[in-house]
Formats: structure tokens, C-alpha cells, sequence
């Protein structure tokens, strides 16, 4: 039996990324036969097959897609071990990698992380907000070193940190005829096109949270990507959104929109700091938390506040 080595586990992921093995042996700045015969090489030192052939495109095998989790845990803990061990010797502290799964929170990491790089020129910072396997999963292995997320998961290894309050509100724009109402029920939605994030709707409070409950769905739902255009969208009349009270309050100068509180009782949430459990006590680390938690206490109060 052979010993896998970090290169196999390397061939096996950009294979499965690109799908075919000219794609992978460019990424991997070898010939498409070089690649073959190594790929064959393993599979005869396994004794067993990884790839199966549909097509022109490969597809792992049962053996193939346990190695190719292996693959997707290891190759990012190696990668960041090596750069870590480089900082050290250059006598550089480290970097931070954040990753987010809020998008409007984009515009508040801004306010966090100017002061953050002042305060640590030691440590790079770098933002991520696309994961193979989510949030969580990029933070159990290694891709990230910080997730923000308003969606925690109480795992073991995992610790997260509340950094503030907010109120989920529907946005409309000037002249909307839900404008001014005290609350909106999930009936007032059944006209109206709904412009969201592109998420997956389970990952969308005012789909679980609201609508889903009560069996209702929007006449239209529209995903957009960047916050700027859904507000712009959202102020010129072409559909309404949920967002936090706090970005449409910080729009108040520029675009004319209005917060309508979700329901009687509103929708409250939070935005959390997920670190692993033992690099909580990493300097840098801790203070980053800190620090956002100091800059969200203008972000807006819950729904009691």
C-alpha cells in the first residue's frame, strides 16, 4: 500500500475542481500525460480506482470521494501551517482571514477593520465570503480563521460571540403603499416582488422566519448580489427587501427608503464572531473580537430596544 503524499491529495482536488485532466494538469503546471501516469501510478499503489470516466469528464469513485474529502480538510491546514511558519520567520505576526456570511455587514467589517490594521501593523487582514462547504466548514478546516455570521453553530471546538443587536425591517421605497404602516403581516407580501440576496432560502429570515410560517410567498422573488444596486433597486420602486434598521438608517442621506417593522413583534437577531475554541487566546485575535464588539454598539438595538 502506497503512502499518499501532499501532491496526490493536490492531483485529486483539481481534478475534481476543473473535471478534466488537460484543466487540472494546467493548474498543476504539468503535461495531461505526466498527470496520467500519475494518477494511474496511485491507483496501482492503492490498489483500488479514484476516477471513473463519464464522458470527457472524471467522476471520483466511492474511494475517490473519500480521498477527496481528505483532500479538501488537509491541503488548507498545510497551506495556512506553511504561510504561519513563514510569518514566523520573518518575524511577522500573521494574517487574518475573515470570513462573512452576512452580506450587508459588509459596510460595518469596514468600520471595524480601518482601526483594526491601525492598531495591529503587524497583521495583514483578509476577507472571504465564498466557501466549499459554508462558513462553519471553512472555519473547522482551516480556510478561515474568523467567521461573521448571524447564524451560529454550537459546535464543540467552536466559540461564538455576540458583537451586536439589530432589527430585521422591511425596506421600501418613497411612495410604497406599505410605507408609514406601524408593521407588516406576511399577507402584504403576496404583491409585491421581493428582492433578496442570492442565498439559498432557508438562509433567509424573512422566508423562515416570517413568510414560510404563515404559508406565504412573494409574487416575485428577485436575488441580488451587491447591497448598493439592491437599495437602489428597492428606492426607484422595483420591489421591496428585508435588511437591518441599521443600513437603512445609515442610507437616510442618500436614499429615500422606509422601515416598516416585520410582524407585531418584529424579527431580532444578532451578529456573531465565531473563532476556534483554541486560538481564542491568539492576541490578535481576541482583540479583533473585542473590537467589533466596541464598534456594534451603534449598529442599532434590538427589537425590545
Amino acid at each position: 500500500m502506497a503512502q499518499l503524499e501532499r501532491t496526490h491529495l493536490a492531483i485529486v482536488r483539481a481534478v475534481d475542481q476543473h473535471g478534466s485532466l488537460t484543466a487540472a494538469a494546467e493548474q498543476l503546471h504539468l503535461t495531461q500525460s505526466a498527470l496520467s501516469h500519475a494518477i494511474r501510478k496511485l491507483e496501482d499503489q492503492l490498489g483500488v480506482a479514484i476516477w471513473t470516466r463519464e464522458g470527457r469528464r472524471l467522476r471520483p469513485t466511492q474511494a475517490g470521494a473519500y480521498l477527496l474529502a481528505v483532500a479538501n480538510r488537509l491541503l488548507p491546514q498545510l497551506t495556512q501551517a506553511e504561510e504561519r511558519l513563514r510569518q514566523f520567520a520573518q518575524g511577522e505576526r500573521g494574517a487574518l482571514r475573515i470570513g462573512i456570511e452576512c452580506h450587508p455587514c459588509h459596510q460595518w467589517l469596514l468600520k471595524v477593520v480601518s482601526p483594526y490594521l491601525a492598531a495591529w501593523p503587524d497583521v495583514d487582514v483578509d476577507v472571504r465570503q465564498e466557501f466549499q462547504f459554508g462558513g462553519i466548514g471553512a472555519l473547522f478546516a482551516h480556510e478561515i480563521d474568523l467567521l461573521v455570521t448571524p447564524d451560529p453553530l454550537y459546535a464543540h471546538g467552536l466559540r461564538f460571540e455576540p458583537v451586536f443587536d439589530y432589527e430585521q425591517v422591511l425596506v421600501v421605497g418613497a411612495g410604497h403603499r406599505l410605507r408609514g404602516l406601524p408593521y407588516v403581516q406576511p399577507e402584504h407580501l403576496t404583491e409585491e416582488t421581493l428582492i433578496t440576496y442570492p442565498v439559498a432560502l432557508d438562509r433567509l429570515d424573512i422566508y423562515t422566519h416570517f413568510l414560510l410560517p404563515a404559508g406565504i410567498r412573494p409574487k416575485r422573488h428577485k436575488p441580488i448580489e451587491t447591497t448598493d444596486i439592491l437599495l437602489q433597486m428597492v428606492a426607484s420602486g422595483r420591489g421591496v427587501a428585508a435588511l437591518p434598521r441599521w443600513l437603512v438608517d445609515e442610507q437616510a442621506g442618500t436614499l429615500d427608503l422606509g422601515a416598516v417593522r416585520l410582524g407585531a413583534q418584529g424579527i431580532a437577531k444578532q451578529i456573531f464572531v465565531g473563532i476556534r475554541e483554541r486560538e481564542a487566546d491568539i492576541d490578535y485575535l481576541h482583540a479583533f473580537v473585542a473590537l467589533a464588539r466596541d464598534h456594534g454598539g451603534g449598529m442599532g438595538a434590538s427589537v425590545n430596544g
